[in-house]
């Protein structure tokens, strides 16, 4: 029978219901939370380990489909297909928390599935399919003993912590955090803001722990009345006998080892320490340790007794002896440089280096229509500004296919690409598409962090307008028994061998991206707030490395950078610059020679030009083309056509007027080709538009051949009735009445 537990969460009813769906799974939970939003999870566990790995092979997905937002994907291929940006990223916020509390050793195949049923598109659903997960694993008969569960928090207009925010309320409150934990400690955070306070933050870790508390003890009720018994899984242990012998016979190898400061030497010394030398190393008493290691089956064991004594060293190093394998202090950066304007064809380009991390970052700057289209089931807008991250294996000597980007590089993207949004000029100020690449040359550590640094002097240097520099640094956590000690910008060793990876990104003001990872079961607040501090010294230390590099972003674009004009027009005009099946666009384009014209619903214009010339002349044609003429105004006008009373003057783009040939001159003309031809441009006032909107012209009025009493419409019906090549008079008593032809757009021809 299905059983359900309810609580209110943020404003709203959470609803964790199993026993309905899903039930030939492990486990299976169903997360309902307010009116539309319903997130199905299902873990799986295969029956036997995976032979041959030392690792935990855990897979999760999160799986938008886009009938949950009533949606149809658009494009040619109407089927999901490979998962976007937004799933990739909400899949690693299910897995990041959750890996670390599976027991040690644990080797069976287990996947999470968190399918998104229904959604409301202002909320997002990445902190539902966490609830999902930890109650489906709470639920199943795989071995996880402490029950997860996360949160969104974001700020009101007051400043007040908001528990899972709409999109337009973290939107305005410049806060977007996801955080994860038990009930004990916190697990995972993800988010950023606009330039928050550590202490801020800090706050909002404090206030999502006490709604995730509440969520889990609900998911424990749950779990009491339905959850399955856990089955025993055969967990890999090590031979006590073998690793007695290893830590004996290695100690001294790993130790010296450990204090090689060059990464490459030190993975050279790391890597004699083979099993062939192991073996080597038996003694006539180690006949048992050589059968073993001469064992496939536990053959592999050494490496990871080796891995955990590094592990051990590493701590005895940095908690009881203050120093880090590389001779650096706890709170010590590695030394930096920074280049700009590296390569010359770019629009912009930086290259970061702290110590033996090192990216090249370069920027490019389009159009509006160059902005990522966003078709997804949660209302994104369109992203203007992309930061993509790539992790070539050369960075760290290595040799593997090259193929599309995986969860990492996304993930390393985004947090980037996060970090930089706060200080960007808003689109109305600097109307480009932003597309930033950073390449990862050598890697050691902290190479997302590295990438922010990166796009701070790529951005600079290609003259984009951002309020600060932003610099990120990656701070680590040893733990020995009760004692811990706090690692600023950590590397490779101490990143793989160490418990936090918290990288944390702002300005001067405060804190634009966060993000942190443990591998043991819980970060302490205190542990955060002291990490927090460090990151906030070094953050700012860094800065002013980057500050010397370049203060301040260049004044002018780079030569190869197109010119973006943006023009304001009546929405209600739109039809007139683009004309029919786009005529006119097309025209101003082939005429003036810019790359392109972008035209919002709001009456935006963006025209795209490679210089300054042709877009101010595009700009011009869609200002004219848009205009209203107005009575009293003087216009240079081209003759389009003649006729017997007059010329027809085109003024504006699609608008012309009739001058009379009593308006023409100051005296009287017999012949309007006798003043004009087609085609000449002449100066002309607008003294008159006409009920039916018909424009009347004067080119007499500009020299001055006006009468006293301006009674222009009187004059020209005084000329209009003058007889012509002797025909009678039309007003004259007995004379045959007149017809007027008129044109099909109502203008008057020819009498």
């Amino acid at each position: 029978m299905p059983e359900s537990v309810s609580l209110t969460v943020g404003g709203r009813t959470m609803t964790i219901e199993t026993g309905e769906l899903a039930k030939q799974a492990n486990g299976s939970a169903l997360v309902r939370y307010g009116d539309q939003n319903v997130v199905l999870c299902a873990v799986t566990a295969s029956d036997k380990p995976r032979e041959g790995i030392d690792f935990f092979p855990l897979t999760c997905d999160f799986e938008e489909k886009m009938y949950a937002a009533g949606k149809i994907p658009g494009g040619y291929i109407k089927r999901e297909g490979r998962p976007p940006e937004h799933a990739v990223l909400s899949a690693r916020q299910i897995d990041r928390p959750i890996r670390p509390l599976f027991p040690d050793g644990f080797r069976n195949d287990v996947q999470i599935v968190a399918t998104v049923l229904s959604i409301d598109p202002d909320l997002d659903a990445d902190s539902l399919g966490v609830c999902a997960a930890g109650a489906a694993l709470a639920l199943s008969d795989i071995p996880f003993d402490k029950t997860v569960a996360a949160v969104r928090v974001g700020r009101d207009e007051r400043g007040e912590y908001v528990c899972n925010p709409k999109l337009p309320e973290y939107e305005a409150g410049g806060m977007d955090i996801v955080i994860a934990g038990t009930a004990e400690a916190v697990m995972m955070v993800e988010g950023g803001g606009n330039e928050i306070a550590e202490e801020d933050f800090l706050g909002a870790v404090e206030f999502a722990h006490g709604e995730i508390r509440r969520i889990i003890k609900a998911i424990d009720e749950l779990a009491r009345k339905a959850a399955k018994p856990k089955r025993e899984y055969p967990v890999v242990k090590v031979d006590a006998d073998l690793e007695r012998w290893v830590r004996k016979s290695f100690s001294k190898d790993v130790a010296k080892a450990m204090r090689i400061v060059d990464k490459q030497k030190r993975e050279i010394a790391f890597g004699e320490l083979t099993i062939d030398e192991a073996v080597a190393r038996c003694g006539k008493k180690d006949e048992n340790v050589r059968a073993l290691l001469q064992d496939s089956a536990t053959a592999k064991e050494f490496h990871k007794i080796v891995k955990a004594m590094e592990e051990d060293e590493l701590r005895t190093m940095v908690v009881d002896e203050k120093t880090r394998p590389d001779g650096r202090k706890p709170d010590e950066v590695r030394p930096i440089w920074c280049k700009v304007h590296y390569v010359p064809r770019v629009h912009g380009s930086g290259v970061f280096t702290r110590g033996q991390t090192q990216v090249f970052t370069a920027a490019t700057l389009g159009s509006t229509s160059d902005a990522q289209r966003l078709d997804g089931i949660v209302d994104l807008e369109d992203k203007r500004y992309m930061h993509f991250y790539n992790f070539p294996p050369y960075s760290v000597g290595e040799t593997r296919p090259m193929r599309g980007p995986g969860r990492r590089e996304i993930g390393h993207g985004y947090l980037a690409e996060r970090a930089l949004m706060p200080v960007l000029p808003p689109k109305d100020e600097f109307p480009y598409t932003l597309r930033l690449i950073s390449e990862v040359l050598e890697s050691n550590g902290s190479s997302s962090m590295a990438s922010v640094c990166g796009s701070t002097l790529a951005l600079m240097d290609a003259g984009v307008p951002i309020r600060e520099h932003v610099a990120g640094v990656a701070m680590g956590l040893i733990l020995k028994g009760s004692k811990y000690a706090v690692l600023t910008d950590i590397q490779g060793l101490e990143d793989a061998l160490g418990e936090m990876d918290f990288k944390v990104a702002g300005t001067k003001k405060g804190i634009t991206a966060i993000q942190m990872d443990i591998k043991v079961q819980g970060i302490t607040i205190p542990i955060m707030r002291e990490a927090m501090e460090q990151a906030r010294k070094s953050r700012h230390a860094i800065i002013d490395k980057l500050a010397e590099t370049i203060a301040r972003p260049r004044e002018e674009l780079s030569e190869y950078a197109p010119r973006m004009i943006v023009v304001k027009i009546d929405p209600a005009k739109i039809k007139d610059v683009i004309g029919p099946s786009g005529k006119v666009i097309n025209k101003i384009i082939a005429d003036t020679g810019v790359e392109k014209i972008d035209i919002e619903d709001d009456g935006s214009v963006f025209i795209t030009a490679l210089d300054g010339a042709s877009g101010e002349k595009a700009k011009q044609i869609v200002e004219n083309l848009t205009r209203d003429v107005v009575v009293g105004e003087t216009y240079l006008g081209t003759v389009t056509r003649i006729i017997n009373i007059g010329a027809f003057v085109q003024i504006l783009p699609g608008k012309e007027g009739l001058v009379h040939i009593s308006q023409l001159a100051p005296t009287r003309v017999e012949k309007v080709e006798d003043v004009v031809k087609t085609g000449d441009e002449i100066m002309v006032k607008v003294v008159e538009i006409d009920g039916q909107g018909r424009i009347n012209l004067s080119r007499k009025a500009l020299l001055g051949g006006v009468s006293a009493n301006g009674d222009y419409g009187a004059r020209v019906a005084r000329t209009a009735r003058e007889p012509r090549d002797g025909a009678p008079n039309a007003a004259a008593p007995g004379a045959p009445p007149t017809r007027r032809r008129r044109r099909p757009h109502g203008r008057r021809d020819e009498e």
